[in-house]
C-alpha cells in the first residue's frame, strides 16, 4: 500500500465565497511522483506535466488533480462527499501501485473522445428528453464520461450501435 494516510482540507472557492461547492485537498503521508504516469494509464487523464509531477482527470464534472504529495478535488457538494471521492482516488493510486508491474506507464495525455463525432450519430432534434437543453451539451457531457449512449432516449438502431462501439475504446472514471 502505498498512501496509508492522508489529512483533509476542505474550502469554498476563493473567487466567489458565496458559492455552495467545496474544494477538497487530500495532503498525503507519502510522496506518491513514481505513482503519476501509473494513475494516468488507469484513469485517463486530462493533462500531465512532468515537473513538477501532476496528473489532472476528470469525474462527472469535478476536475481531480493528483500531485506527488496531495490530491485536489474541486466542485464537492459536502464534507461527506470529499471524503467519499478521496478515498476513492486514494484506492485507485494504491490498486495502480499494486499492480505497477502489469502496468504501463503513461507519460501523455490519453485519447479523448471527440465532440463532434459524438454529436453527428445524435438525433439533434434538441428534445431535452435526457435533461439536457440541446444535443451540443449533452455530446459534451458524453467527452467527460458522464453521460452515454443509453442515456439519449431519442437514439436508437444503428447510429446507438456505431455510439457504443465509439465510445468503448475509452477510459471513464467512476467512484461510485
Amino acid at each position: 500500500m502505498l498512501i496509508k494516510n492522508y489529512t483533509i482540507e476542505l474550502s469554498r472557492p476563493g473567487c466567489n465565497a458565496s458559492f455552495q461547492s467545496l474544494n477538497c485537498i487530500g495532503h498525503l503521508d507519502v510522496d506518491i511522483s513514481e505513482a503519476i504516469p501509473l494513475i494516468n494509464a488507469v484513469l485517463g487523464g486530462a493533462s500531465i506535466t512532468k515537473s513538477p509531477p501532476s496528473v489532472t482527470f476528470k469525474v462527472h464534472g469535478r476536475l481531480i488533480t493528483v500531485y506527488s504529495d496531495k490530491i485536489s478535488i474541486n466542485a464537492l457538494s459536502d464534507a461527506d462527499e470529499a471524503k467519499k471521492v478521496l478515498e476513492w482516488v486514494k484506492n485507485e493510486i494504491n490498486d495502480a501501485w499494486e499492480k505497477r508491474q502489469e502496468i504501463t506507464p503513461e507519460y501523455e495525455v490519453p485519447q479523448k473522445p471527440e465532440l463532434m463525432k459524438i454529436l453527428k450519430l445524435l438525433p439533434k432534434t434538441n428534445c431535452r428528453e435526457c435533461g439536457q437543453p440541446t444535443c451540443l451539451v449533452f455530446s459534451t457531457l458524453v467527452t467527460q464520461g458522464v453521460k452515454g449512449a443509453e442515456d439519449c432516449p431519442g437514439l436508437a438502431g444503428e447510429n446507438k450501435q456505431l455510439l457504443v462501439s465509439y465510445l468503448s475504446q475509452f477510459q471513464f472514471s467512476d467512484f461510485s
